[in-house]
């Protein structure tokens, strides 16, 4: 069993997500009203390498805690969720992109009730749902770079969509990854006495 990590607020890696989760308006706001889209690129641009860096310092500073270990999945999410519908709404990806990662996430959240019943909080995050995030978070910027009227930016907008359809792939195939362990707790682990 791994060890609970320790109860502190102010950490770099705290730092980072909380100015991530404060990005998101931000990013809303350059990308749909001041149409901006230099500045959305570095946004989600900083945003990805702080998502890195995060997680890389509070393994190699031992600086993890419990807000750590809710925040920065937590803000993953709310960018999982906010990028790719501003995006349709900026004409730049399209909604039926948009509507099945949602679906996909929306499907992952609901089996949170039965996890809960046998006594866990979430299923182990697997390696295949971490590069699926990656290349979703990583298409996303060069996807948006793609929208400028020159050469180098179609090239690069091809490459973004490269990474989102190989990402769109590997999200999906991470919750059939997902739906097998559902099935194995639900088959293997008994129900938790709520009342015990």
């Amino acid at each position: 069993m791994e060890p609970v990590p320790p109860d502190r607020v102010l950490t770099v890696p705290n730092l980072l997500s909380a100015l991530r989760l404060v990005l998101i308006p931000v990013f809303i706001y350059v990308l749909l009203v001041a149409h901006a889209n230099g500045w959305a690129v570095a946004i989600l641009m900083f945003s990805g390498a702080s998502d890195w860096a995060d997680g890389k310092i509070a393994r190699t500073l031992n600086q993890s805690s419990r807000l750590g270990v809710l925040l920065d999945p937590a803000v993953d999410r709310l960018y999982m969720v906010t990028v790719p519908v501003v995006l349709a709404v900026s004409g730049i990806v399209p909604w039926w992109f948009v509507i099945t990662l949602i679906a996909r996430d929306a499907l992952l959240a609901a089996t949170l009730p039965l996890l809960r019943s046998r006594g866990l909080s979430a299923l182990p995050v697997t390696y295949f749902g971490k590069a699926a995030t990656f290349a979703l978070m990583s298409g996303f910027p060069l996807v948006l770079l793609g929208t400028w009227d020159a050469l180098w930016s179609r090239v690069i907008g091809a490459c973004g969509w490269g990474f989102l359809i190989w990402g769109m792939y590997a999200y999906l195939w991470s919750f059939v990854l997902y739906a097998v362990q559902m099935v194995l707790v639900m088959r293997r682990m008994p129900k938790v006495d709520a009342h015990g």
